[in-house]
């Protein structure tokens, strides 16, 4: 692996990243993932959309699950939603989102514009997916790399 991707977020970090996956996913059934590389290689939808299959993001139950996707080298991130969120959400749906993580990372605040970012997507999932009581995690909350 390469070692920009392990030195992009520090251990504590990456805990309190995997705490904010567990506090949004409290309140939404959907799921969200991050996942670190250093390049998507020219193109990042493209690769965002290969991550998220090979993560087996496409096998939950609603088709609601999230990527996060992050190209370090390249100074680049996408988010992603499944088909669930997308046949039923506006096509700027995840605009805040995606602002409130590039204004972090502008600042080199990469750990915290992730967490804030999650949290918005939590906030943002919440509506559309509420999460019920007999809710099942169907995604691991780690960060994933490669």
């Amino acid at each position: 692996m390469n070692n920009i991707v392990e030195a992009f977020l520090e251990p504590e970090e990456e805990t309190l990243i995997v705490n904010a996956i567990c506090e949004a996913e409290a309140e939404t059934s959907g799921e969200i993932r991050v996942h670190i590389e250093a390049s998507s290689n020219g193109n990042i939808e493209a690769r965002t959309l290969e991550v998220f299959s090979t993560l087996n993001m496409h096998k939950t139950e609603l088709r609601n699950g999230v990527i996060i996707y992050v190209a370090v080298n390249d100074r680049e991130f996408s988010i992603y939603g499944d088909d669930g969120i997308n046949k039923i959400v506006p096509l700027d749906f995840w605009d805040i989102t995606k602002d409130t993580i590039q204004a972090h990372f502008k600042k080199g605040e990469f750990a915290n514009g992730l967490i804030q970012g999650i949290l918005k997507a939590g906030q943002e999932l919440k509506s559309h997916f509420p999460c019920s009581p007999d809710d099942v995690n169907e995604l691991p909350n780690t960060i994933s790399k490669g």
